[in-house]
Formats: structure tokens, sequence, C-alpha cells
């Protein structure tokens, strides 16, 4: 499962998994524990794969920075989002050198490596971005009707 599906509603812990639309919000699934709940369209929700972080250059998207921290823990859970301030944005430094550090608030550090290690920890490690998927989606296809022709 890629971060296509995967949210986070404000008010609520951890990170759910959409499972369906319905006339007045979505049937989401919690990935910790498996229970359902029906979010309000009024509630705030956001796509993983529609998260990004400030470096000093551009926007990097979420699933770089998650494929970036699991290179560097061997695919492993990170340091734990409990640790101190600066341990975090030290960790966080040595992951992503070139994060904005005016506009990446230690909080915003502590949610990423929590929901790195929350995917990690329930086996979700495919941290691609649809943009890719696709082109390998389509790569796979080419190579087929290339089959098929010969």
């Amino acid at each position: 499962m890629s971060l296509e599906k995967i949210l986070s509603i404000s008010g609520k812990p951890g990170l759910y998994q959409l499972k369906s639309q319905t006339r007045s919000g979505l049937l989401a699934e919690s990935i910790v524990d498996g229970k359902k709940i029906s979010v309000s369209a009024r509630q705030n929700v956001s796509l993983l794969s529609e998260i990004a972080i400030y470096t000093l250059t551009e926007e990097l998207p979420l699933s770089e920075v998650f494929s970036k921290i699991s290179k560097k823990e061997n695919g492993g859970e990170a340091i734990s989002h409990k640790s101190s301030k600066d341990e975090l944005e030290e960790y966080f430094f040595e992951v992503l050198p070139e994060y904005d550090e005016d506009r990446v608030y230690p909080g915003d550090i502590k949610k990423v490596i929590q929901w790195y290690n929350l995917l990690t920890k329930n086996g979700i490690t495919d941290f691609s971005n649809k943009s890719t998927e696709e082109e390998t989606s389509n790569a796979a296809t080419e190579d087929l009707t290339k089959k098929v022709e010969e």
C-alpha cells in the first residue's frame, strides 16, 4: 500500500487508511487497531501523499522524506518521536540536511517521525509516490505490449 490512501485526521491520533467515500464524508480504518470510523466532511483530513516538507530550495514530498529515513535506518524504525527537541532536530538534519529550519517546526519533525514509525511498525514500507507507480505501471504495460507483438 502506498501513501495515496493513508490519512491523517485532525483531532484523531494515529493514521488511517481510506476505505471509501460516503455522502457525508469518508469511511476510514485505523492502521493501528483496525477500527473503522466515519469521518465528517467538516473534519480536516490530509492525505500523506499530499504533504511536503520545506527545504531551502523546494518542497520535498513526504514520501521522499520517508524514503530517506528508511534508507538511513535500513527499513527499520527511526528514533522515538518522544525524544528531546534537540535530538529530533539533529536526527532530522542527518536525514534531510537541507530542510528549512525556519519553516519546519519541532512539532512537524515529531509528527513525521511518529508517522514513519507507525507505518513501518504496521508493515507499510512502500513510500513511492503516485507518479513513480504510474511510470512503473506504464513501463510494465509497454514491456507486455512488446512481448505480445513479438
